[in-house]
């Protein structure tokens, strides 16, 4: 196994008995490809959902990528024509954060880059995880404000309270309301925000409602406030701190990160990356931070990064937890514990440490709710895993 993820699962969950019986090689330039059967999978299982993804069982599903021991074992692609569908669709002018635009969503400009909407939050978690080990940020304790100047705080002392820890967990106690109303809806505070002028300043701005750290509400303008945070810090943007100390180093060579109005990078969702890529974000999860024998994190950050912060009160029968950025699956009689990048429309990174498994699942599932979640796909990857005794290989 890849040096540091072996010690991760042991350190942090119940190791999977059936282990590569050699070493991978690390996927900075490709994947391995496997089959499989060869990984402890049942094929016919996975065709089965390649099967109900391809009917549209689960709305506009398109892609759909599996890893086991770093070997790529399946991937799978769905057209849809977007254009067609957007043409009656579009709320307003075309344009970079319109939901209908072809040339955006879910695509960029054509390319086979994938809108990851709030994955995007996942990912700036780790640059936050980055710029502490370069000791560029002190700790997750800082206040957020201190890294903010040149913003107009609110005067509110419990602002001024508000840590980066707070930031990282949605527990920041500003008001704020993205869930009872659509994205599409201009009264979204999510919507209000991408429609002003400076997103920060319009987050800082938003009355603060309880003690910071009290309570979970989810924030996608809290995420934004870490790019500002990030560019005073580092004195770069988000995107090229990215590229140069996070993506490069795993091979990632093409992306695209939206601009907000004021030029700073769109960290709370507007990222575009391949699936592939995406799945090496993953792996470096399960390898505690270190790719091919560099430390990218710094040592305790995956594992502070997945721990339980808060429980987030949504369906009694898809809990979750929260931890910095990463919404945490707990563990049940019949379900591993997985570790999830969610985002609108369907886009999911899935991570399985016992089973050392990374699944990647895009789509644009904007008409109507998806039947997609982040609970059903790990129910049927469980069900894909063979017998013990067929996973043996030695």
């Amino acid at each position: 196994m890849r040096p540091g993820l072996r010690a991760l699962a042991l350190l942090l969950f119940v190791s999977d008995p059936a282990q590569p019986a050699e070493p991978v090689a690390w996927p900075t330039r490709g994947f391995v490809l496997a089959s499989p059967e060869a990984e402890g999978l049942d094929s016919k299982a996975l065709d089965a959902l390649d099967q109900e993804f391809f009917r549209g069982d689960h709305g506009f599903i398109d892609s759909m990528l599996v890893v086991r021991h770093g070997r790529l074992v399946y991937e799978r692609a769905y057209r849809h024509d977007y254009a067609a569908r957007f043409d009656s669709r579009r709320d307003g002018a075309p344009g970079i954060y319109n939901y209908y635009d072809p040339d955006w969503h879910p695509y960029y400009k054509g390319t086979d880059l994938h809108t990851l909407q709030s994955v995007s939050k996942s990912v700036t978690s780790l640059l936050v995880g980055v710029a502490i080990g370069r000791r560029e940020i002190q700790s997750v304790d800082t206040e957020a404000v201190s890294l903010l100047k040149g913003f107009r705080a609110s005067g509110d002392p419990r602002q001024a309270r508000m840590q980066l820890r707070h930031v990282l967990t949605m527990t920041t106690g500003i008001g704020w309301d993205e869930n009872t109303v659509p994205y599409t809806d201009p009264a979204n505070s999510c919507a209000r925000m991408e429609a002003s002028q400076d997103w920060v300043q319009f987050v800082l701005d938003q009355p603060m409602v309880v003690e910071p750290g009290r309570r979970f509400v989810y924030n996608s303008g809290a995420t934004q406030l870490l790019s500002a945070v990030l560019a005073q810090a580092t004195g770069r943007l988000a995107d090229d701190y990215a590229r140069e100390h996070l993506f490069s180093p795993l091979g990632i060579d093409r992306f695209c990160w939206k601009r907000t109005p004021t030029g700073l990078p769109d960290t709370e969702g507007g990222l575009y990356l391949q699936p592939r890529d995406l799945a090496k974000l993953g792996l470096l999860l399960l390898a505690d931070g270190v790719w091919e024998g560099r430390r990218i994190l710094p040592e305790g950050w995956v594992r502070d990064s997945v721990a339980r912060s808060v429980g987030v009160v949504d369906d009694p029968n898809k809990p979750y937890d929260y931890g910095f950025k990463w919404w945490l699956v707990p563990e049940s009689p019949s379900r591993p514990r997985a570790i999830l990048g969610r985002g609108y429309g369907g886009q999911s990174l899935l991570v399985v440490p016992s089973r050392d498994l990374v699944a990647v699942f895009t789509g644009w599932n904007v008409w109507e709710r998806s039947a997609l979640s982040a609970h059903f796909t790990l129910d049927r990857l469980n069900a894909a895993f063979l017998p013990e005794a067929a996973q043996a290989r030695r």
